[in-house]
């Protein structure tokens, strides 16, 4: 019998593990994004100050894991079996619900997911025993759960969305109007005082939010909780000193104020949130040792030792320490996070919206621009002008930072002290709630959110928010099925449920390859169009033409062999492959200040050579997307005329793309007339096709569906082409004005 629970055990110890590393994924957006918003310092800077708060906010953790032994639960209603896979439940729904947020970019809260696991899986193993005992009645299961912490949490969600997004925008507005956007010269004359108070807020934060367990009983704190104005005041006079004399020796003191907030709330995350991950595995460790010291692992036995407080072993939580630190630094999917709220909090209206509009944002906007107009009546002129030229966007730092380090230093100081002031009044609010609010307040105030995509953003906001709520119904759920699943299955579903477990959380971690060179590759072109515009154009061409060659080919042949896998794996292929364009082309006009000193007709062909490289995608993606659908609905497939009409099209188009190309990369452009010779016949042939197949649907001698997709094909096939080869027109083009243009080494076919 100790067997099992062994394995049990080491499960446990493994969700932990997996349960920190997505747990820090998520949360990392919490003490990351100020910094690696406004560019405040490297990477590497960033992630090493990060690593030395969480190192130490893990070592001076209380540890204390009341809420995962009692907090939602009656421990000595509950026998040992009942507990342990309660908490396998738990943590199989908590890690679950946390990668799926993670994989879709969502921040959310880890409190919030545990505690509603906790609910979850307890309410499952009640309504078993319920069930099983017939003196108890199901009015009786309010004994067993504890419903109060729950909904303090809920309270929690709803006080802290409103109290940081209402600071926040305040904040940041008045701290715009103070310094505007060229801040250098008032940053000087009153940067000490400002920053000051800022570090002072940050420093109160650590404090009693980072290190409250380790300092609560003693006289320091007692004297600051006594006399809290007092000391308040005493730290901003310090802080500003210091500050002023490091601005005296030419340090950027906002850069020390964004990686102090830094290293606090990485501080606060590993000392108050490090219970979230570890706290159940250690309640079931503690449950196990206490049964098998007691009874000789004695199922049956009632676990009312759970009800004592108990401290973790220092060697657990420097472990746990440890993995957070390992997870911060290889975590992909915590940058997938980061870009969320970064997307939703960066100036300028030509950012690419990751939200389509709504009802709900449309109106808000519209009503948020009447009350604008409102004001705009009533304020006198010379106010008006005064505060525009303080919001007057200057990118003095040239960073190309989403924002700069003025509202970055606002976001972490009011973040802090929303935190810091709550904690020292015991009021639950969430870590993740608050910074994520305060961003969004702040960029909101700060102008960033202009009329082009507020809609978007709005929405995008609003889709977080309401993810905050499902993760608590959620978690609930998960956990509900999970812990019903292990009581009324018994062994057969533990071994089940945590195979399937650790199945998706490799798959989630490992799978996408794919999906990861289809980013590098948007992230390559990124990088390029800030080095050189000829070589991204370049670049993407060569890639874009030879992509759409093989895919064309292959969903040919994938269609005429009524190949449904392999037509879905390029379907895919081709929305990303259009995704990507597409994106580019949104970004043309932050592309083209970029290249301020680039003349007029070059803009032109840069932006004649996107739209035509995003219109060849699209007629890519109707060729692929209605093919895969054809024959994913289980259609009759192409008949024998249709497939060899298609397969001599295909051979055309294969000799136009191969001309297409050899002109690309040997950058000789003068065959070109050739393959508008070459079009031409292809149209001709494309016409004629096409009015054969009318006559033979007229006749009744095509099926009317793969008719439409035969018809379908052709005419995206024309307009593939045509882009085609105004593609290369404009490419020889651009890259004459570019004065790129020259014979390369012949490049044999």
């Amino acid at each position: 019998m100790i067997e099992i629970y062994i394995v049990v055990v080491a499960v446990l110890a493994i969700l932990a593990v997996s349960g920190l590393y997505v747990g820090v994924t998520n949360d990392a957006v919490n003490f990351l994004n100020s910094a690696i918003g406004s560019k405040a310092a490297k990477m590497r800077t960033i992630l090493i100050v990060a690593s030395v708060g969480i190192i130490i906010g893990a070592m001076t953790s209380s540890g204390m894991m009341e809420v995962a032994r009692s907090g939602m639960f009656n421990p000595s209603l509950f026998t040992f079996k009942e507990v342990m896979l309660l908490y396998v439940g738990v943590m199989i729904a908590n890690v679950v619900l946390l990668d799926l947020y993670n994989s879709l970019g969502l921040p959310t809260s880890t409190t919030v997911s545990l505690i509603f696991c906790l609910l979850g899986s307890a309410v499952a193993v009640s309504l078993y025993k319920i069930s099983t005992e017939p003196n108890v009645t199901f009015a009786m299961l309010g004994e067993y759960i504890n419903t109060s912490r729950a909904m303090g949490i809920v309270s929690a969600i709803l006080l802290s969305v409103v109290l940081a997004f209402i600071c926040g925008t305040i904040v940041m507005y008045i701290s715009r109007i103070i310094f505007s956007f060229r801040y250098v010269k008032m940053l000087n004359r009153v940067g000490a005082i400002w920053c000051g108070a800022s570090l002072t807020s940050i420093v109160y934060f650590a404090l009693f939010k980072g290190l409250k367990n380790v300092l609560k009983d003693s006289a320091f704190i007692g004297w600051i909780n006594d006399n809290l104005l007092l000391a308040l005041l005493i730290c901003w006079a310090v802080c500003s000193l210091i500050l002023f004399f490091l601005q005296l020796f030419k340090v950027n003191i906002l850069r020390v104020n964004i990686l102090a907030g830094t290293f606090a709330l990485a501080l606060a995350f590993a000392g108050n949130d490090l219970v979230n991950f570890i706290g159940v595995p250690i309640a079931g460790f503690d449950a196990f040792a206490e049964a098998k010291t007691a009874t000789g692992m004695n199922e049956g036995l009632m676990m009312t030792s759970l009800s004592q407080p108990e401290t973790a072993n220092v060697l657990y939580i420097l472990a746990a320490g440890l993995v957070m630190v390992v997870t911060l630094w290889t975590s992909s999917k915590s940058m997938h996070v980061s870009e969320t709220e970064l997307s939703l909090s960066a100036a300028g209206d030509d950012v690419q919206p990751q939200h389509s509009s709504s009802l709900f944002s449309r109106t808000l906007v519209r009503g948020t621009i009447n009350v604008v107009h409102f004001f705009d009546r009533i304020m006198p002129q010379r106010s008006k002008d005064f505060i525009e030229r303080r919001f007057e966007w200057a990118d003095i730092e040239h960073s190309g930072a989403p924002y700069d380090m003025i509202r970055a230093t606002v976001n972490l100081t009011t973040a802090s002290l929303l935190i810091a002031l709550a904690t020292s009044l015991k009021l639950p609010l969430s870590t993740t709630y608050v910074c994520f609010m305060v961003a969004m307040g702040s960029s909101l105030a700060d102008r960033a959110w202009g009329r082009e995509s507020a809609v978007y953003r709005i929405t995008g906001v609003m889709t977080v928010i309401m993810g905050w709520f499902v993760t608590a119904i959620g978690g609930f759920i998960i956990a509900l099925i999970v812990g019903a699943l292990l009581m009324w299955g018994g062994w057969i579903a533990f071994g089940l449920l945590t195979v399937l477990c650790i199945y998706m959380l490799i798959h989630s971690n490992f799978k996408s390859s794919k999906k990861k060179e289809d980013t590098n590759k948007l992230q390559t072109v990124k990088l390029s169009a800030s080095d050189s515009v000829s070589e991204t154009v370049m670049s993407l061409v060569d890639s874009t033409i030879s992509d759409s060659t093989r895919i064309y080919n292959r969903t040919l042949i994938a269609l005429m062999k009524e190949n449904r896998r392999a037509l879905k794996e390029l379907t895919a292929e081709a929305n990303g492959m259009y995704d990507r364009v597409h994106n580019l082309k949104y970004s043309i006009a932050s592309t083209l200040r970029r290249t301020y000193d680039s003349d007029l007709n070059l803009s032109l062909y840069y932006v004649q050579v996107v739209d035509y490289l995003n219109e060849m995608t699209k007629s890519l993606v109707h060729i692929t997307r209605p093919a895969f659908e054809h024959i994913d609905n289980n259609h009759e497939g192409l008949t024998r005329t249709q497939t060899e009409d298609l397969i001599g099209v295909n051979t055309d188009v294969d000799v136009i793309y191969k001309r297409i190309l050899f002109m690309l990369k040997s950058g000789d452009y003068s065959d070109i007339d050739h393959v508008l010779d070459m079009r031409d016949q292809l149209f001709t042939r494309i016409a004629e096709l096409t009015k054969t197949e009318l006559v033979r649907i007229n006749e009744g001698k095509s099926n009317s569906k793969s008719g439409m997709l035969y018809l379908s094909i052709l005419a995206e096939t024309k307009t593939m082409v045509l882009q085609s080869r105004n593609l290369l027109k404009s490419q020889r083009y651009y890259m004459e004005q570019e004065g790129q243009l020259m014979r390369r080494p012949t490049v044999r076919m």
